[in-house]
């Protein structure tokens, strides 16, 4: 087991997002990062009193409030890819918040799971023809 919470923190981020994202700076060449390893990755995420899904799902609501579309497709292919959202789930996410975070943002939100989706199946038939 990890011995230091920003080895916790990296472990927990490279979970969270299916080792999708980019490696951390090393400690200390990045306040940012190492702050975010820590507290967010180290303390939130890791904690067990709500589930990855459950994070995940409030992160999509809190995304899809501000209209981060970009953010939300991250959010959403790490969850699919986790198994923690099915496409049909996410769908209705998206559905579920636009009544929330009104039409227009969630109209972005539903384009880019289509885009993920479209682009997840297209790699998927690659996949299976090797």
């Amino acid at each position: 087991m990890s011995n230091t919470k920003r080895e916790q923190g990296i472990a927990k981020y490279h979970e969270v997002y299916c080792n999708q994202l980019p490696e951390p700076p090393a400690e200390g060449q990045d306040r940012f990062f190492d702050y975010m390893l820590n507290s967010l990755f180290g303390d939130l995420w890791a904690n067990a009193t709500l589930s990855i899904r459950d994070r995940r799902l409030l992160l999509l609501g809190a995304i899809a409030a501000q209209g981060e579309d970009f953010t939300f497709t991250i959010q959403a292919e790490s969850a699919f890819k986790r198994g923690e959202l099915s496409e049909l789930e996410l769908e209705e996410a998206v559905l579920f918040l636009t009544q929330y975070v009104g039409y227009p943002r969630a109209s972005k939100m539903r384009l880019a799971l289509m885009g993920l989706m479209a682009k997840l199946k297209q790699a998927d038939t690659k996949g299976a023809e090797v």
